[in-house]
């Protein structure tokens, strides 16, 4: 089986602490094992980091699915503040979903929200996802048009939307539309926003 030199110490100690390599991604560039090297990490007791450190780690050095724009204009930095504020109130802030969730049946707000997403964050479209809260006698197809046509989100990123069918019949239904979840998966920009909030405030 093929090993690693000991004149390779201070290498795999560089990649491996400096660098933030995985024990796999040293093992490909020596080309041996990672029984191998974790041998070699055992001969020379070179310190293993922990499941919290590692898992730190890929999150730091995993790419983001987002280009932040440059706000060069007084409109674009106005729309930052504002896009965050709406995400302070009406956004799911859990680090256990880990997920951009903003939530509102005012279709306004949902526009000025896309716009700071688009605008100010430079998220990829085909990660939007859409999640609609229905009530029984709304019709399905009519709510996902109208909420593709008002976010500019194609109808095949709608999921399965959430039909409540205990509802009162005589009360107006303050949400003809439904009640509309935008939804992007990207820790890191669910984290920044919250850093954005947390300068405004």
């Amino acid at each position: 089986m093929p090993t690693i030199s000991d004149e390779q110490l201070e290498r795999v100690k560089y990649l491996y602490n400096e660098e933030g390599f995985g024990m796999r991604e040293i093992a490909d560039k020596f080309n041996v094992s990672i029984d191998a090297i974790s041998y070699f990490m055992r001969k020379h007791n070179l310190k293993r980091r922990s499941p919290k450190d590692s898992n730190s780690l890929r999150y730091q050095k995993a790419a983001t699915s987002f280009q932040l724009k440059e706000l060069k204009t007084e409109k674009l930095r106005t729309l930052k503040a504002i896009g965050s504020m709406l995400y302070w109130g009406e956004g799911c802030k859990s680090d256990k979903v880990g997920v951009m969730d903003f939530a509102n049946s005012d279709k306004n707000m949902i526009i000025v929200f896309m716009k700071f997403l688009r605008n100010v964050c430079g998220v990829d479209e085909n990660r939007l996802r859409v999640y609609l809260y229905l009530h029984a006698n709304q019709n399905v197809d009519s709510c996902i048009k109208y909420w593709s046509d008002i976010t500019s989100i194609d109808k095949s990123q709608f999921t399965k939307p959430y039909i409540r069918k205990d509802y009162d019949e005589n009360k107006v239904d303050k949400m003809p539309h439904g009640l509309i979840h935008v939804r992007y998966s990207d820790k890191k920009l669910l984290n920044l926003i919250k850093e954005w909030i947390r300068e405004y405030s």
